[in-house]
């Protein structure tokens, strides 16, 4: 039998642990999370499988705001006791900007979610999600707003950058840049990613390695 400690950070089996719908069913801190987050329909689901080459982790819909709890995944091959504890855990958030989404629906993630932020030691950055082909809208400067003001770190990461020409994914990397740049919780940085290509996957995940510490996740 092989020991998953041995492999590298994202060559070995993730799981899903827990659906956290409000703050009391919180697993305990242990290890450092980062946490994704973005617009209903931006992929995130997509790009976190992809990212742990784990096709069927985080459950993809084509119904928006499918996601309505903090979904927390880790590498397999570790007890959870305190003395092998994961080096990490991965934090899907609920995707945000659903149209059609009930108002106490909306208010209810913005609470967990300021709440989790704001209260969360454990939590070293959030990647949040930009489509490429929208690039930041109005409800994205929300939610940078709200990291802002709970100072937590955060890093811009856009999506589905195979879907627009390359002279575009450089004007807007450009365009993301100079928008963060005065922001007090923004990373520098963007990351530009397609789950469908594969494309910018090992930068976030160097990122993410750098984040939380671990010399190496190859």
């Amino acid at each position: 039998m092989t020991d998953n400690n041995d492999k590298p950070l994202f060559g070995r089996p993730w799981i899903f642990i827990r659906g956290v719908p409000s703050l009391k069913f919180l697993p305990p801190e242990g290890p450092l999370e980062v946490a994704f987050a973005g617009r209903s329909n931006v992929g995130k689901s997509s790009l976190i499988n992809a990212l742990v080459n784990h096709k069927g982790l985080a459950r993809t819909s084509n119904t928006p705001g499918r996601t309505q709890e903090l979904n927390y995944f880790v590498p397999e091959g570790y007890s959870g006791d305190a003395g092998d504890l994961p080096p990490m855990a991965l934090v899907d958030m609920p995707g945000y900007g659903y149209a059609k989404a009930p108002k106490e629906n909306v208010d209810a993630w913005t609470k967990l979610v300021f709440d989790y932020l704001r209260g969360r030691a454990t939590l070293k950055r959030v990647y949040v999600l930009i489509d490429s082909r929208h690039g930041i809208k109005k409800n994205d400067d929300e939610v940078l707003d709200l990291l802002d003001k709970a100072a937590v770190s955060y890093q811009v990461v856009l999506t589905k950058t195979d879907k627009i020409k390359p002279p575009a994914v450089t004007k807007l990397l450009a365009d993301t840049t100079e928008k963060i740049k005065k922001r007090p919780a923004a990373y520098p940085g963007i990351i530009a990613t397609s789950s469908e290509k594969s494309d910018g996957l090992d930068d976030l995940r160097e990122a993410i390695a750098r984040t939380v510490g671990i010399a190496t996740w190859q």
